[in-house]
């Protein structure tokens, strides 16, 4: 179909296929120059994209990396929560490294993240001790609890000051009885806080639009769209390792609900994975090496959050979630990064199923027992032992390493269109993608 004699172009999602941190910042970067519109469609700042953009390294945490690129739109959509105190340090730090915030488009339905929600955040994980959920404390579940209690504030109501001291009242009588009462900490002042934010509200309201609107006007004329999940599956509000998960919809299909476009603009979804995997905070994990193996990889790949500094658990690469994610995302590509850390490895192992109990287990089970004692079943792989940063094309890459990207891809019955083989931006291979 076209308009006035031009093919349209349908959405494509960027996912994270395993438990987030799968180098979704750098691809998402790398083909952000094909789309006109670049949206962040859930989360909050609790996710971070770190991004080579020439000499200037960024990390982003809110703002689409899209803002980088004059000729394309940055949104946020209204499934994300913001903290508006970090968003304009956000904005600031990106003025300052010479990228202009001027086009960035940000949902009135967002919610807000508003100073109780870091405080009560803190104050849970504080109180379940050695149960903790491992939240970044950013305040980014209790800001959902109250999205979905429908006593949450939104970004729209910042251009209304004598709404917002209503909401900020009202929402204050239930978190400060909260905080005092259950938690024994410290109330917040209604005034206090809603001066805070209405000094804010001088620089975001003019970036308030209806993003809805301006996407499937975009849509309607060929206008093409890349969706940029945060976090990953595993960590997905419904599909994840609940409760190890975050609060919102990060797999493909909250990419419609959080931007509001329907899903038949979603023409292609492309799934993130490391060449190995890796977790941050707690929870189930089948394939983790907590040895010398699983030390070398978090020091040569460098596993450190973006966000919250903390060391990344890392293990090998785990098939059945990668196929679970397949499965969940709807996935019509695969981009495997990190890559080149193998070349470490003189032999590379590949989790191919689970036994627990005497049962086999090849795709992701239903049970959280089961899944929380799952042993991985193994398939080890040829090493390669060279340094493949420099390769281009796949016809460079030695036979071991394409040998273990075909194994990858047969696994997870989706092909591998992008393969990462370093940080930078050109140390990329494209093996098949066309957006």
């Amino acid at each position: 179909m076209s308009v006035k004699g031009k093919n349209l172009m349908s959405g494509v999602v960027l996912v994270g296929a395993q438990w987030g941190d799968e180098g979704k910042g750098k691809i998402t970067d790398l083909i952000t120059p094909e789309f006109d519109y670049v949206v962040r469609y859930q989360g909050g700042n609790n996710a971070g994209h770190t991004v080579i953009h020439g000499s200037t390294q960024l990390a982003l945490h809110l703002i689409p990396s899209g803002i980088m690129y004059p000729q394309v739109t940055p949104v946020i959509g209204n499934g994300c929560v913001i903290d508006p105190a970090v968003l304009l340090k956000e904005m600031d730090s990106l003025t300052v490294a010479g990228f202009s915030c001027d086009r960035l488009l940000i949902s009135g339905n967002a919610h807000l993240i508003m100073p109780w929600h870091l405080a009560l955040d803190a104050a849970s994980e504080l109180r379940l001790g050695q149960n903790e959920i491992g939240t970044t404390k950013r305040g980014i579940g209790p800001a959902y609890q109250d999205k979905a209690a429908r006593s949450g504030i939104r970004v729209q109501d910042l251009d209304d000051p004598h709404i917002f001291r209503l909401k900020v009242a009202a929402a204050l009588e239930t978190a400060n009885a909260l905080l005092t009462r259950v938690y024994d900490a410290r109330p917040f002042d209604v005034d206090a806080v809603s001066e805070q934010y209405l000094q804010y509200a001088r620089r975001i309201t003019p970036h308030i639009a209806d993003v809805s609107a301006v996407l499937n006007a975009g849509l309607r004329t060929g206008r093409r769209v890349l969706f940029e999940g945060a976090q990953g599956t595993l960590l997905d509000i419904d599909h994840g390792t609940y409760p190890f998960v975050t609060s919102s919809s990060c797999t493909a299909g909250g990419a419609s609900v959080g931007a509001g476009v329907g899903p038949t603009a979603i023409d292609k979804v492309l799934g993130i994975a490391k060449a190995y995997i890796t977790r941050v905070g707690a929870g189930p994990f089948p394939t983790e090496l907590s040895d010398a193996t699983g030390e070398q990889l978090a020091r040569v790949g460098g596993e450190v959050g973006t966000t919250t500094g903390r060391l990344r658990r890392c293990g090998w690469y785990d098939a059945v979630i990668i196929r679970y994610a397949a499965a969940v995302n709807g996935l019509t590509d695969l981009c495997i990064t990190k890559l080149d850390v193998l070349s470490a490895f003189e032999s590379i192992k590949v989790c191919v199923a689970y036994e627990y109990l005497g049962q086999q287990y090849r795709s992701v089970p239903s049970s959280q027992t089961a899944f929380h004692h799952a042993m991985p079943v193994y398939e080890e792989l040829e090493g390669w032992g060279a340094d493949i940063s420099g390769c281009r094309c796949f016809a460079e890459l030695p036979a071991a390493a394409r040998a273990y990207v075909e194994r990858l891809e047969e696994l997870a019955e989706v092909p591998v269109s992008v393969i990462a083989v370093g940080p930078d931006r050109e140390q990329t291979i494209m093996r098949g993608w066309r957006a």
